[in-house]
């Protein structure tokens, strides 16, 4: 009778955490969908109270479901080592320096706004996972969505900073095109011509060298496994 009881409480901890996971992925979509509009507006620079808003409750959200993960987590300390990351980027930075008074430059407050960002991503990708029937499959697809997910947020900051400057950038898809071709390490003939842009010519070609060796070792896995299955069917 303990053990059925133990194995009850299991299963409602994870659909607590299911459930956690997939509104932050949900989260995540409408951050996404809030920076694009400012962006394309032309409000990046801008005070963009609404925004401040949104990201304010939806990190609200983050900290209270960290705080039921740490709650229902049986190793509590190991917990908090594993997300100590995630609970400094859940932190409203943005509504907090508004609050202080604490000005930055229009640069450092647009990236600000992508920081919360990365716990939705993660949230994401664990949901990825977690209904995947083969965990390396869901490993892999939940690559591929970061991945994606990268490309067009280094392709907003990209379009951002060098639409006005850039020669190269006359429209957003410009800044689509050289932030995919970065992250394929092919690149593309256009050049950054901000202190920016160029940092993140550095960072999405790292992202795509960490990335994409994953889609190798995938298709390999799957080429062995089907060459053994053929074997043994052969047999």
């Amino acid at each position: 009778m303990p053990e059925v009881t133990s194995d009850s409480k299991l299963r409602t901890q994870e659909t607590i955490i299911k459930i956690l996971h997939i509104i932050s992925a949900f989260m995540l979509v409408v951050l996404g969908v809030s920076i694009s509009i400012d962006t394309f507006n032309n409000l990046s620079y801008l005070t963009g109270n609404i925004y401040i808003k949104i990201q304010f409750w939806i990190c609200i959200y983050f900290l209270f479901s960290l705080l039921i993960e740490f709650l229902i987590s049986k190793k509590k300390l190991k917990f908090l080592r594993n997300n100590v990351l995630f609970i400094f980027i859940s932190i409203p930075y943005l509504t907090i320096f508004n609050y202080l008074n604490i000005d930055f430059s229009a640069e450092v407050k647009y990236f600000f706004r992508f920081i919360p960002l990365i716990r939705g991503g993660y949230a994401l990708g664990a949901l990825i996972i977690m209904f995947s029937r083969k965990k390396v499959s869901g490993l892999f697809f939940s690559y591929i969505l970061i991945l994606t997910f990268l490309i067009y947020f280094y392709s907003l900051i990209f379009y951002v900073f060098e639409h006005n400057i850039n020669p190269g950038v006359h429209s957003y898809f410009d800044a689509l095109w050289w932030a995919a071709m970065g992250a394929t390490t092919a690149s593309s003939d256009i050049i950054a011509v901000t202190p920016v842009g160029k940092i993140l010519s550095v960072v999405t070609a790292i992202s795509g060298l960490t990335m994409f060796p994953f889609f190798t070792v995938y298709i390999t896995s799957l080429v062995q496994r089907k060459t053994i299955f053929q074997e043994n069917k052969d047999e």
